[in-house]
Protein backbone atom coordinates (compact mmCIF):
# COMPACT_ATOMS: atom_id res chain seq x y z
CA UNK A 1 0.00 0.00 0.00
CA UNK A 2 2.41 2.92 -1.46
CA UNK A 3 2.17 6.46 0.02
CA UNK A 4 3.16 9.12 -2.59
CA UNK A 5 5.11 12.61 -1.80
CA UNK A 6 1.18 13.75 -2.97
CA UNK A 7 -0.40 11.84 -0.25
CA UNK A 8 2.40 12.85 2.39
CA UNK A 9 1.76 16.88 1.48
CA UNK A 10 -2.39 15.89 1.70
CA UNK A 11 -1.58 14.34 5.10
CA UNK A 12 0.43 17.64 5.83
CA UNK A 13 -1.76 19.99 5.17
CA UNK A 14 -4.82 18.09 6.34
CA UNK A 15 -3.18 18.44 9.76
CA UNK A 16 -2.08 22.12 9.53
CA UNK A 17 -5.45 22.59 9.06
CA UNK A 18 -6.74 20.70 11.71
CA UNK A 19 -4.15 22.40 14.03
CA UNK A 20 -5.27 25.69 12.99
CA UNK A 21 -8.77 25.37 13.14
CA UNK A 22 -8.16 23.92 16.71
CA UNK A 23 -6.68 26.76 17.80
CA UNK A 24 -8.47 29.18 16.63
CA UNK A 25 -11.98 27.74 17.84
CA UNK A 26 -10.84 27.16 20.78
CA UNK A 27 -9.43 31.06 21.20
CA UNK A 28 -13.37 31.97 19.67
CA UNK A 29 -15.66 29.55 21.22
CA UNK A 30 -14.49 29.71 24.58
CA UNK A 31 -15.81 33.34 25.55
CA UNK A 32 -18.82 32.17 23.33
CA UNK A 33 -19.33 28.72 25.61
CA UNK A 34 -19.23 30.89 28.42
CA UNK A 35 -21.98 32.96 27.56
CA UNK A 36 -24.04 30.42 26.51
CA UNK A 37 -23.68 28.81 30.06
CA UNK A 38 -23.95 31.46 32.36
CA UNK A 39 -25.79 34.55 30.45
CA UNK A 40 -29.21 36.15 30.62
CA UNK A 41 -29.85 37.35 27.48
CA UNK A 42 -33.28 35.66 26.03
CA UNK A 43 -31.04 35.14 22.84
CA UNK A 44 -29.36 33.07 24.04
CA UNK A 45 -31.11 29.87 22.86
CA UNK A 46 -31.28 31.35 19.48
CA UNK A 47 -27.35 31.82 19.55
CA UNK A 48 -26.82 28.05 20.92
CA UNK A 49 -28.83 26.82 18.08
CA UNK A 50 -27.44 28.80 15.68
CA UNK A 51 -23.48 27.69 16.60
CA UNK A 52 -25.21 24.31 16.46
CA UNK A 53 -26.30 24.60 12.52
CA UNK A 54 -23.59 22.90 11.46
CA UNK A 55 -24.32 20.09 12.87
CA UNK A 56 -27.56 18.96 11.10
CA UNK A 57 -26.89 20.82 7.46
CA UNK A 58 -25.12 18.98 5.25
CA UNK A 59 -22.13 20.09 4.68
CA UNK A 60 -23.11 20.86 1.27
CA UNK A 61 -25.01 22.94 2.01
CA UNK A 62 -23.16 25.17 4.32
CA UNK A 63 -20.35 25.02 1.95
CA UNK A 64 -22.71 26.61 -0.90
CA UNK A 65 -23.39 29.35 1.13
CA UNK A 66 -20.01 30.29 2.28
CA UNK A 67 -18.87 29.66 -1.20
CA UNK A 68 -20.79 31.99 -2.21
CA UNK A 69 -19.64 34.23 1.07
CA UNK A 70 -16.62 34.44 0.15
CA UNK A 71 -16.51 34.00 -3.67
CA UNK A 72 -16.09 37.51 -5.78
CA UNK A 73 -19.97 38.31 -5.21
CA UNK A 74 -20.27 37.42 -1.75
CA UNK A 75 -19.56 40.16 0.66
CA UNK A 76 -16.88 38.03 2.48
CA UNK A 77 -15.00 38.17 -1.12
CA UNK A 78 -15.81 41.74 -2.34
CA UNK A 79 -14.10 42.99 1.09
CA UNK A 80 -11.15 41.30 0.73
CA UNK A 81 -11.12 42.07 -2.39
CA UNK A 82 -11.35 45.86 -1.84
CA UNK A 83 -8.36 45.07 0.91
CA UNK A 84 -6.40 43.68 -2.00
CA UNK A 85 -6.44 40.11 -0.50
CA UNK A 86 -8.07 38.92 -3.15
CA UNK A 87 -11.06 36.29 -3.10
CA UNK A 88 -10.72 33.78 -0.25
CA UNK A 89 -12.79 30.57 -2.03
CA UNK A 90 -10.42 27.86 -3.26
CA UNK A 91 -7.23 29.12 -0.96
CA UNK A 92 -5.93 27.24 2.49
CA UNK A 93 -7.08 30.82 4.68
CA UNK A 94 -10.97 29.59 2.89
CA UNK A 95 -10.52 26.50 3.99
CA UNK A 96 -9.47 27.30 7.89
CA UNK A 97 -12.47 29.73 7.81
CA UNK A 98 -15.26 27.12 6.41
CA UNK A 99 -13.41 24.79 8.98
CA UNK A 100 -13.99 27.29 12.03
CA UNK A 101 -17.58 28.02 11.21
CA UNK A 102 -17.97 23.55 9.86
CA UNK A 103 -16.11 22.63 13.56
CA UNK A 104 -17.99 25.50 15.82
CA UNK A 105 -20.58 23.06 17.59
CA UNK A 106 -17.85 20.93 18.82
CA UNK A 107 -15.65 22.99 20.21
CA UNK A 108 -18.60 24.99 21.83
CA UNK A 109 -20.64 22.05 23.26
CA UNK A 110 -17.93 20.63 25.30
CA UNK A 111 -16.97 23.19 26.95
CA UNK A 112 -20.44 24.95 27.65
CA UNK A 113 -21.05 21.96 28.94
CA UNK A 114 -18.37 21.76 31.53
CA UNK A 115 -18.71 25.40 32.69
CA UNK A 116 -22.75 24.78 33.12
CA UNK A 117 -21.63 21.23 35.28
CA UNK A 118 -18.92 23.66 37.37
CA UNK A 119 -21.50 26.04 38.05
CA UNK A 120 -20.61 29.47 39.49
CA UNK A 121 -20.36 29.19 43.30
CA UNK A 122 -15.76 28.49 42.45
CA UNK A 123 -16.45 32.41 41.10
CA UNK A 124 -18.23 33.69 43.82
CA UNK A 125 -16.28 31.99 46.51
CA UNK A 126 -12.79 34.13 44.54
CA UNK A 127 -15.16 37.01 44.42
CA UNK A 128 -15.19 37.25 48.01
CA UNK A 129 -11.35 36.74 48.16
CA UNK A 130 -11.70 40.18 45.99
CA UNK A 131 -10.20 38.40 42.67
CA UNK A 132 -11.47 40.63 39.66
CA UNK A 133 -13.95 38.28 37.15
CA UNK A 134 -10.65 37.79 34.78
CA UNK A 135 -8.64 36.57 37.26
CA UNK A 136 -11.03 34.46 38.59
CA UNK A 137 -12.01 32.86 35.19
CA UNK A 138 -8.19 32.23 34.50
CA UNK A 139 -7.18 30.69 37.84
CA UNK A 140 -10.85 29.28 38.89
CA UNK A 141 -12.72 28.44 35.69
CA UNK A 142 -10.07 27.15 33.11
CA UNK A 143 -8.39 24.69 35.25
CA UNK A 144 -11.55 22.95 36.41
CA UNK A 145 -12.48 23.10 32.73
CA UNK A 146 -9.92 21.65 31.53
CA UNK A 147 -11.53 18.20 30.97
CA UNK A 148 -13.92 20.39 28.72
CA UNK A 149 -11.15 21.98 27.00
CA UNK A 150 -9.40 18.60 26.04
CA UNK A 151 -12.49 16.95 24.67
CA UNK A 152 -13.22 19.90 22.99
CA UNK A 153 -9.73 20.05 21.07
CA UNK A 154 -9.82 16.35 20.32
CA UNK A 155 -13.40 16.56 18.93
CA UNK A 156 -12.43 19.31 17.05
CA UNK A 157 -9.14 18.44 15.64
CA UNK A 158 -10.86 15.07 14.13
CA UNK A 159 -13.53 16.70 12.97
CA UNK A 160 -11.83 18.69 10.66
CA UNK A 161 -9.04 15.78 9.65
CA UNK A 162 -12.80 14.03 8.62
CA UNK A 163 -13.80 16.96 6.54
CA UNK A 164 -15.58 16.26 2.63
CA UNK A 165 -18.21 17.94 1.58
CA UNK A 166 -17.38 21.48 2.83
CA UNK A 167 -13.67 21.42 1.93
CA UNK A 168 -14.74 20.56 -2.11
CA UNK A 169 -17.19 23.51 -1.86
CA UNK A 170 -14.77 25.86 -0.83
CA UNK A 171 -11.90 24.58 -1.56
CA UNK A 172 -11.83 21.90 -4.50
CA UNK A 173 -8.76 19.88 -4.57
CA UNK A 174 -5.91 21.78 -5.37
CA UNK A 175 -2.70 19.94 -4.68
CA UNK A 176 -0.53 22.06 -2.08
CA UNK A 177 -3.18 24.05 -1.27
CA UNK A 178 -6.19 22.40 -0.54
CA UNK A 179 -5.91 19.10 -1.09
CA UNK A 180 -6.45 17.53 2.44
CA UNK A 181 -6.62 13.44 2.84
CA UNK A 182 -9.85 12.95 2.45
CA UNK A 183 -10.36 15.02 -1.26
CA UNK A 184 -6.96 12.60 -1.92
CA UNK A 185 -8.52 9.40 -1.46
CA UNK A 186 -11.79 10.23 -3.67
CA UNK A 187 -9.05 11.64 -6.15
CA UNK A 188 -7.63 8.33 -5.87
CA UNK A 189 -10.96 6.26 -6.16
CA UNK A 190 -12.06 8.46 -9.34
CA UNK A 191 -8.91 7.46 -10.91
CA UNK A 192 -9.04 3.79 -9.88
CA UNK A 193 -5.89 3.78 -7.65
CA UNK A 194 -7.41 1.67 -5.23
CA UNK A 195 -4.25 0.70 -3.57
CA UNK A 196 -3.38 4.42 -2.44
CA UNK A 197 -6.53 5.21 -1.39
CA UNK A 198 -6.74 1.86 0.73
CA UNK A 199 -3.48 3.43 2.04
CA UNK A 200 -5.04 6.72 3.15
CA UNK A 201 -7.93 5.14 4.19
CA UNK A 202 -6.50 3.11 6.78
CA UNK A 203 -4.51 5.60 8.38
CA UNK A 204 -7.92 7.42 8.48
CA UNK A 205 -9.57 4.44 10.24
CA UNK A 206 -6.30 4.14 12.93
CA UNK A 207 -6.28 7.91 13.50
CA UNK A 208 -10.37 7.94 14.18
CA UNK A 209 -9.84 5.08 16.71
CA UNK A 210 -7.05 6.50 18.83
CA UNK A 211 -9.68 9.74 18.87
CA UNK A 212 -12.37 7.26 20.35
CA UNK A 213 -9.95 5.90 22.64
CA UNK A 214 -8.68 9.03 24.07
CA UNK A 215 -12.10 10.94 24.31
CA UNK A 216 -13.08 7.65 26.21
CA UNK A 217 -9.87 8.38 28.52
CA UNK A 218 -10.90 11.83 29.15
CA UNK A 219 -14.51 11.03 30.44
CA UNK A 220 -13.09 8.80 32.61
CA UNK A 221 -11.09 11.37 33.75
CA UNK A 222 -13.79 13.72 33.88
CA UNK A 223 -15.88 11.23 35.92
CA UNK A 224 -12.60 10.97 38.83
CA UNK A 225 -12.01 14.42 38.66
CA UNK A 226 -15.03 16.89 40.23
CA UNK A 227 -16.00 20.30 38.51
Amino acid sequence: MPISAEDFSAIALTFKLALTTTVLLLLLATPLAWWLAHGRSRWRNAIGALAALPLVLPPTVLGFYLLLTLGPQGWVGQMTSALGWGNLSFSFTGLVLGSVVYSLPFAVQPLQYAFEAMGVRPLEVAATLRARPIDAFFSVAVPQALPGFLTAAVLTFAHTVGEFGVVMMIGGNIPGQTRVVSTQIYGHVEAMEYSQAHALAVLMVLFSFVVLLALGLLRKRQIKVPL
